[in-house]
């Protein structure tokens, strides 16, 4: 039998880093968390190769004496757990700092060469340590401010398997960026620098002050234009040990992107990529998105350390929620009811690249000298002489006689009332699609088929729809779907909940269910496939009674938007003047009128001063 022995620590250092230190980005990640932790105010980051080469951060925290900084070094070796969580009646998971298993610093050092330098406050001097791939090559004073700075250099340079499944160092420098405007979003009271370093020199990146607005700081990293096409979020529920809460910026449904890489989602100030948040997100957004299309946002959510399990993961990336459903919700309400309250606004400027194709100075086709009878007006000639014969062509300058005519008609002035109308007043009609309408600062294009076909579906469920589509259709012979038994188990415990929608279902055997009834709005839905997809939602968000429900109550709203859009008004159709004003009088008074069910804006705005831009006058 192989003899069973301890490893070295080197190798079991080497072991830990490869749970916690994949990339130079995981790396960077723990040393900002450590520099946050410690109490920073500002917190300074260097980047030389994407991480590759270097990485430095600098904080002005607490910092460590060289008793504490050796300590740090050893492995699960923290100042992160008070007394009070430590030992058999201590409650680990109500720790409420951002890392506390003590490996970070120790793995880093184990596959890298690690400079720790660090001053208390008070402190005559400082203590610098370092540490080359696991073996310590300096112990000594050092001179620096209060604080630490912590460099990382030649990472993995003695680990060639793990240093050649390395990115480039733009994809490194890509993933290392992330990790900052992340951590930075969650903390707009420190203020972040981030430079990297080149054959160019050092470039700053980012340069973040602190104490900013939530708002200020979200738009600052994501993009300017996201605090105008933005609605705050602000919303609390009681659960049975406090408080949770939800904050953030939702990007309007027409602000979106074609990646979901602008989602930034944070649990107890915690940047998270969860599967479970990221579902309901998708979920809050189903029915104003493309499928293709990807909401813009930065959610906050904060709840009782006893709700959530924030060390399942060894980077600490993903969390476990002791009621997944009822979070699921939450967020899914929340973001719901904040898009609700901007609900008349879309992604409202015209996009630049289209302002660019107006055409300043459109240029006629070449014509002949002034037709002779608008001459004749002036002169006072006889033109019909100049006519062709029978059978003669005719010459080119009547050519211009044959256009298209219109007739004008003198504008009504606009009423007094119509300052109180956001969208203005109807104006025309072009190509029997868009609706021009003058407001009081601008000019308003309205797609008559996307307005109506949102004004439609809210106007379903204010007519209680929904709770119609929820009714059951009894099948005359029971459809029988085979499972697996653990799926069969998850759908006989949720059968309650998903009744309620209208699916009525019963454990058929130990590897089958059976499908009495459906909702109505899918009665032709494939049950073998909806039984599957509702099993699988159950095994992601939880085995709670109302989880496979939130997924059918979802189905349920892609099943209004279908009816929806089959009845509302088509493009092509000649609108009066009247129908007009009324379909834009409802948009103003409806909820989510900024955006289709696809997540295309219903409306934009042309302001005056755009208009001024285009003929010169600004």
């Amino acid at each position: 039998m192989p003899e069973i022995r301890r490893l070295p620590s080197s190798l079991v250092n080497r072991i830990a880093a490869g749970e916690v230190v994949e990339r130079p980005a995981a790396a960077l990640k723990e040393l900002v968390e450590n520099a946050i932790d410690a109490g920073a105010r500002r917190i300074g980051v260097v980047l030389a190769d994407g991480g590759l080469t270097r990485i430095e951060v600098v904080d002005d925290g607490c910092g460590m004496g060289p008793d504490g900084m050796a300590l740090a070094l050893e492995r699960h070796a923290t100042s992160k757990l008070p007394d009070s969580l430590i030992g058999p009646d201590g409650a680990i998971e109500l720790v409420t700092t951002l890392g506390f298993r003590g490996e970070a610093l120790p793995s880093i050092a184990s596959v890298a060469r690690l400079t720790i330098e660090s001053r208390e406050a008070g402190a005559a001097e400082g203590w610098r340590r370092v540490v080359d791939h696991g073996a310590l090559v300096a112990d000594e004073p050092a001179a620096l401010p209060p604080g630490t700075r912590v460099r990382v250099e030649e990472l993995f340079a003695k680990v060639p398997a793990r240093r050649k499944f390395l990115r480039t160092a733009r994809s490194e420098y890509a993933a290392c960026l992330d990790v900052v405007r992340r951590l930075a979003m969650a903390r707009p009271d420190i203020a972040f620098t981030l430079e990297t370093v080149g054959d160019a020199g050092k470039r700053t990146v980012l340069s973040l002050q602190a104490d900013e607005e939530l708002a200020t700081r979200v738009a600052r990293i994501i993009a300017h234009e996201m605090k105008d096409n933005s609605v705050g979020i602000a919303m609390e529920r009681e659960t049975p040990h406090g408080l949770m809460r939800l904050t953030g910026l939702a990007g309007l449904p027409t602000y979106n992107r074609g990646v979901a890489d602008h989602q930034y989602l944070f649990v107890n100030g915690r940047p998270v990529k969860d599967r479970l948040l990221v579902g309901a997100v998708r979920g809050a957004y189903a029915d104003m998105l493309a499928r293709d299309r990807h909401a813009v946002l930065a959610l906050f959510l904060d709840l009782p350390p006893q709700d959530v399990d924030v060390n399942v993961h060894p980077a600490k990336t993903e969390v476990r929620f002791r009621d997944s459903a009822g979070v699921r919700g939450f967020i899914v309400s929340g973001l719901r009811q904040a898009l609700a309250t901007g609900d008349r606004r879309s992604a409202q400027g015209p996009d630049r690249a289209a302002m660019a194709r107006w055409q300043a100075e459109p240029v006629a086709p070449a014509a002949a000298p002034i037709a002779p009878m608008l001459e004749s007006i002036f002169t006072g000639r006889d033109w019909s002489a100049s006519q062709p014969r029978l059978g003669e062509a005719r010459p080119a300058w009547n050519a211009p006689l044959a256009q298209p005519q219109g007739r004008a008609e003198e504008a009504a002035p606009v009423p007094a009332e119509a300052q109180a109308y956001p969208l203005g007043i109807a104006r025309g009609q072009v190509a029997n699609t868009y609706i021009v309408a003058e407001s009081a600062d601008g000019l308003v294009l309205v797609d008559q088929h996307a307005a109506h076909e949102r004004l439609v579906l809210e106007r379903l469920r204010a007519a209680g729809a929904e709770e119609a589509k929820r009714r059951s259709q009894a099948l005359l012979v029971p459809d029988v779907v085979e499972l697996d038994e653990v799926d069969c188990d998850r759908l006989e415990d949720a059968a309650e909940g998903l009744a309620r929608y209208g699916l009525v279902i019963e454990r058929f055997g130990p590897a089958a269910m059976l499908v009495r009834a459906v909702p109505a709005a899918i009665a032709k839905a494939d049950s073998a496939k909806l039984l599957r997809d509702l099993a699988d939602d159950i095994a992601k968000h939880g085995s709670q009674e109302d989880s496979g429900a939130l997924l059918l109550a979802e189905r349920l709203e892609l099943v209004l938007a279908t009816m929806a859009c089959h009845g509302s008004v088509r493009a092509g159709r000649v609108l009066s003047v009247a129908e007009m004003n009324a379909l834009l009088r409802e948009m103003e008074a409806t909820p989510r009128s900024g955006q289709c069910n696809h997540g295309r804006p219903t409306w934009v705005k042309l302001s005056m001063e755009d208009v001024e831009k285009l003929f010169g006058r600004h």
